[in-house]
């Protein structure tokens, strides 16, 4: 009764060369986690609900830790390159699978597109005017042109990169929270007023972003050497990783930079509070290599999207084309990469931040809910991990995810997720009507 996943399973892999290994994966997840958004964050929510800010990181953690055990066991039943389409698709259907597949290359646009901009913005410490202008314009393009030639070359040198900027990014973070809790004034902690419940609730919508990008690890499953069981170590282990070391940040940065809630670059400036400039100078080196990182990840997942969904046949053919030299989906890569350089060029960190977000939640939803489907429909391939009350963690998991979801204000950025939902419909429909006219 296998026979859809296996057919499945060998057809979107075609073309593509199993080279990353466990710690590749690992340090994909990590950079694609540890981007942007704990170096912009920290000011943002601590002007939102203060030292409560803390609280809201914990709360953050244990909400996407529940979604990760579910991506865990649905990506241990997998070895195909597609990740949230390919869950979507084999649980619900092709018309959910494709949404999955079309709303999560957008986050992958907005989210390059955002953390694009907060590296100019930290980048503008050494080259004036980098944030803005014709210099705005010519930096995002040798950016990405780079990032797309790496990825062109091979998923090993895309790896290989990622590695490099994975110790790149972790050396400052770890010496800020490690060193700054010798300077922390607690007088700086105050618990005496609590936020309202509404300002909670922004910002630890905000702040989720910070903790997301785990999911970009399991799109490249077809060019894993063993997915079924590396994906959950390097799922768990990242949001570990990443849980402590950003709590650690927030707590350095509350008790160290009394004006942290005006700080556009808070983590150059609570370094340079006890470090001098060159902390400063050295954080915002880490803050550009660490986005530089999650931008090369992030690129790698996207362009495999479009690509998984020409195999099955939801989009056109040529785009499951891969290069005949470097084995890598080139005009995948192509398309992916004009359109985030198109995004990032107009739009800013915290719209881009926003719609990214509000999708990602919609994504991560239909995901956790494949687990309680792959349980129960007959046929289903065996779980390599298999969650502890499974059932239970996902439903908590989309509770969690719908209670993040009316937080939205839909007046704003809602609206774009709408239209991107319903234009993904109309690719869908379009595409089914050539297909069957051809």
């Amino acid at each position: 009764m296998n026979t859809n996943f296996e057919k499945t399973s060998k057809n979107i892999s075609d073309g593509l060369v199993r080279g990353i290994g466990r710690w590749g994966l690992t340090a994909i997840a990590i950079n694609t986690v540890i981007g942007a958004g704990i170096f912009g964050l920290p000011s943002k929510v601590f002007k939102e609900i203060g030292a409560y800010s803390l609280f809201a990181f914990v709360l953050c953690a244990v909400i996407v830790g529940l979604i990760v055990l579910c991506f865990s066991e649905v990506a241990s039943r997998f070895e195909s390159t597609g990740g949230m389409y390919l869950y979507g698709r084999e649980a619900f259907g092709p018309v959910v699978g494709f949404e999955m597949g079309w709303l999560y290359w957008v986050v992958r646009m907005t989210t390059f597109a955002a953390n694009c901009n907060l590296l100019l913005g930290y980048l503008s410490m050494f080259v004036p005017g980098a944030s803005e202008g014709p210099l705005r314009t010519i930096l995002i393009l040798v950016i990405s042109i780079f990032l797309i030639g790496v990825n062109l070359l091979g998923v090993r040198e895309s790896t290989w990169l990622t590695n490099i900027f994975t110790i790149g990014k972790l050396t400052p973070l770890v010496i800020l929270a490690v060193v700054g809790m010798f300077f922390i004034e607690p007088a700086n902690f105050s618990f005496a007023a609590s936020p309202e419940t509404s300002s909670f609730s922004k910002a630890t919508l905000l702040l989720i972003y910070a903790f997301v990008g785990f999911e970009a690890t399991v799109i490249p499953a077809g060019e894993s050497k063993d997915p079924k069981r590396d994906m959950p170590f390097a799922l768990c282990f990242t949001l570990l990783l990443c849980a402590v070391l950003f709590l650690l940040v927030q707590t350095v940065s509350i008790g160290t930079l009394p004006t942290l809630a005006n700080s556009e670059r808070p983590l150059a400036d609570v370094a340079a509070t006890f470090l001098g400039a060159w902390g400063g100078s050295m954080v915002a080196v880490g803050a550009i290599v660490s986005i530089l990182g999650n931008l090369n990840g992030g690129l790698l997942a996207g362009s495999r999207i479009p690509f998984a969904m020409a195999e099955q046949k939801d989009l056109p053919k040529i785009f499951g084309v891969t290069h005949p030299s470097f084995k890598t989906p080139w005009i995948s890569l192509l398309l992916t990469g004009i359109f985030t350089v198109g995004m990032t060029l107009y739009s800013n960190f915290v719209t881009a931040l926003t719609i990214a977000t509000i999708t990602r939640l919609l994504v991560y939803m239909v995901t956790c809910a494949s687990l309680i489907r792959f349980r129960i429909k007959n046929g289903a391939p065996a779980a390599a991990f298999r969650v502890p009350f499974g059932e239970i963690v996902a439903v908590a998991s989309l509770i969690a995810i719908g209670w993040l979801l009316l937080q939205v204000d839909y007046s704003k950025e809602g609206m774009a997720m709408v239209a991107a939902v319903l234009l993904g419909l109309a690719v869908f429909f379009i595409n089914r009507v050539f297909r069957a006219v051809a």
